[in-house]
C-alpha cells in the first residue's frame, strides 16, 4: 500500500517524540511551590497524542495503528540498544569515566522502566486511537475538538496508570505516585486543550491536501 509523504512525516514525528520522551522520563520537577511533580517527558510526549489524533482523523484507525506499532518497535529497539551500550567496558582514559557514568545513569534504566514505558505507550496510544475512531464513526465529521480531548484524556489516563506505578512502586510513596499520575494526566490534557486550535487547523489543512476521509 502506498502512503503519502505527509503520512510518512507524521509517522516519523510520532516515533521521534515517543523515543525522546522516554529519555526525559527520569527527570522529574516540582510544579512551582505546589507539592506536585511532573516528568520531563511532559514537554514532548503530548505531541505524540496530537499526531495520533491527526493520523486517526485523516487516515483512519488501521493506519494509525501501523504507526503505533512502528513506534513500539522503535522504542523497543532503543531500549535494547541502550541497555547493551551501558554494559560495554569502561573507557580507556579516566577523564572519560565521569562522562561514561553520566551516560549510564541516563540510559541504564531499570528493565521494568523500559517494559513499563512500552506497555503504557502501546495501551495508551491504542485507547486514544480507538476512542477517536469510535467517536468519529458515531458523530461523523463534526466534533473533532471533543474527539481529540476525550481520546487524549483516555489514552493519557491509561498510559499514566500503567507507567508510573510500575516504575516508582517501592521507590516513591503511594501518595506521591497518585499525585504524579493525576498531575501528569491533567497537565497533558490541558497541554492538548491549549494547542487544540492549532491541531484542528493542521487537520483541516491535511484533509484538504490529502483529499481523504477515513473512519476505520
Amino acid at each position: 500500500m502506498k502512503h503519502s509523504t505527509t503520512y510518512v512525516w507524521l509517522a516519523v514525528i510520532f516515533c521521534v517524540c515517543l523515543v525522546s520522551s522516554n529519555l526525559f522520563v527520569p527527570r522529574t520537577w516540582q510544579v512551582g511551590s505546589l507539592p506536585l511533580q511532573l516528568s520531563g517527558a511532559i514537554l514532548i510526549f503530548p505531541i505524540s497524542y496530537i499526531v495520533n489524533d491527526c493520523l486517526t482523523e485523516i487516515y483512519g484507525y488501521k493506519a494509525a495503528m501501523k504507526v503505533i506499532l512502528m513506534g513500539f518497535v522503535m522504542s523497543l529497539f532503543i531500549s535494547l540498544m541502550a541497555g547493551l551500550v551501558t554494559k560495554l567496558p569502561a573507557p580507556l582514559y579516566e577523564d572519560n569515566q565521569s562522562l561514561s557514568e553520566s551516560f549510564n545513569s541516563l540510559f541504564g534504566l531499570a528493565p521494568r522502566t523500559a517494559v513499563a514505558s512500552l506497555l503504557a505507550f502501546f495501551a495508551g496510544s491504542t485507547v486514544n486511537a480507538r476512542i477517536m475512531s469510535v467517536m468519529k464513526e458515531k458523530a461523523g465529521e463534526k466534533g473533532f475538538g471533543w474527539r481529540a480531548i476525550l481520546s487524549s484524556l483516555g489514552g493519557e489516563s491509561v498510559d499514566s496508570l500503567i507507567f508510573f506505578p510500575m516504575v516508582f512502586a517501592g521507590i516513591m510513596p503511594f501518595k506521591g505516585i497518585v499525585s504524579l499520575v493525576v498531575t501528569q494526566v491533567v497537565c497533558k490534557t490541558l497541554y492538548e486543550l491549549v494547542v487544540l486550535p492549532l491541531t484542528a487547523l493542521i487537520v483541516r489543512i491535511l484533509k484538504k491536501n490529502e483529499n481523504k476521509e477515513q473512519y476505520a
